[in-house]
């Protein structure tokens, strides 16, 4: 069993050493009335002291002091200050996870929010298959070229009906049609090029 260290008096009268540590966490009204000294290991002592401090009833202030052996009051050392709760003390609740603070009905809407948002950005995305416009073969004869320019025109303004019957479309639908009649209407300038320059030669 070991033995209970023996109180040193020197330390246990180092009272007012104490309280001045403790102005230097505190201010002075913060520090009450003097409750006592323990004996923490040889030529080592706590002081403690009632807190005023808002927010902390019941806690204690404390200051621990020591010394070396054949050392004078003078010539003590404050090893720690601080505060500490007591029995009773107004302390925090424990702390608990925030899914664990959460009721039934809101996990059930989040849920449901999370869900509504992911359909949504699901119904925006455009389908790879539509997003991408297949390559045609280049005809080699002049009139497979003057054929597609001739029917061209056509198809345009079919899809340019369609966006105007149909405003429902999305903006991503729309976006890949403009992109496609801006293709065609490239090849039509390619082709009518190419006809002017087999024309000329």
């Amino acid at each position: 069993m070991a033995r209970k260290p023996k109180l040193d008096t020197i330390l246990a009268d180092a009272v007012e050493p104490a309280r001045v540590a403790l102005a230097e966490i505190a201010s002075a009204p913060e520090i009450g009335e003097y409750l006592g000294v323990t004996a923490e290991g040889e030529r080592l002592v706590t002081h403690r002291f009632v807190s005023y401090k808002k927010g902390y009833q019941g806690w204690t202030w404390f200051a621990t002091v020591a010394r070396v052996p054949r050392a004078k009051a003078k010539d003590l050392t404050v090893c720690e200050v601080g505060i500490i709760a007591g029995e009773g003390s107004l302390l925090a609740p424990a702390w608990v996870p925030w899914a664990d603070r959460l009721a039934k009905e809101e996990i059930e809407a989040a849920k449901a929010a999370d869900a509504a948002e992911v359909a949504g950005e699901s119904a925006e995305q455009v389908p790879a298959s539509d997003s991408e416009e297949p390559s045609q073969p280049q005809a080699d004869s002049e009139s497979g070229d003057q054929e597609r320019a001739d029917q061209e025109p056509a198809d345009d303004d079919a899809e340019q009906n369609d966006d105007e019957l149909q405003p429902h479309k999305s903006p991503a639908r729309r976006q890949v049609r403009r992109r496609r009649t801006a293709q065609r209407t490239a090849a039509r300038r390619r082709a009518a090029q190419r006809n002017r320059t087999r024309k000329d030669s």
